[in-house]
């Protein structure tokens, strides 16, 4: 049986060994990670999934922003990790984790999405595209074309030049 559980609710040591058996220990040189550094998952969009023998799959959701030439920031939330347990993947785990998600970003998201991923699949089943994100940058190698986005809650995505990082504590 699996069972689709907030990701607060799972071992950290057991997420952890699970990204490092779907994307491999040098994972943390990836620029997806040197956006999320230091930052705490988004409770309401992370998710894990548990089979009967451990942990099959997880989704993680961050609080990023897009900082324009202005300094501006405009909320985002950067999703990925998408991860499966390799010895099980092409099972629809993955998909299962993104429905889920993205049903919860469309009610409690606090900006639109933003992932690096592949455009043909997150475009067919979500919606994901690289209308908006053409003059984004982020803080490492990417390809243009993998730079996704989806406006949802009611927020859109910035369509100017800009750098993806952490969200910003407000100045006092």
């Amino acid at each position: 049986m699996v069972e689709l559980l907030p990701l607060m609710s799972v071992d950290p040591q057991s997420v952890e060994d699970l990204l490092d058996a779907a994307f491999g220990p040098d994972r943390f040189g990836r620029t997806a990670y040197r956006i999320r550094q230091g930052l705490t998952p988004v409770n309401e969009l992370s998710f894990a999934l548990q089979g009967d023998d451990g942990l099959i799959g997880v989704i993680q959701c961050w609080p990023v922003a897009h900082f324009g030439a202005d300094n501006v920031a405009t909320p985002l939330v950067m999703v990925g990790p998408v991860a499966v347990r390799p010895d099980i993947q092409r099972g629809g785990h993955g998909r299962a984790l993104m429905d889920k998600m993205v049903e919860s970003a469309r009610q409690f998201a606090d900006g639109a999405l933003m992932m690096i991923g592949d455009p043909e699949y997150y475009g067919r089943f979500w919606g994901f595209d690289a209308d908006a994100t053409g003059a984004w940058d982020l803080p490492g190698p990417f390809e243009q074309r993998r730079l996704l986005g989806l406006a949802v809650n009611g927020h859109n995505l910035p369509r100017t030049a800009g750098m993806i990082g952490p969200r910003r504590a407000p100045s006092a």
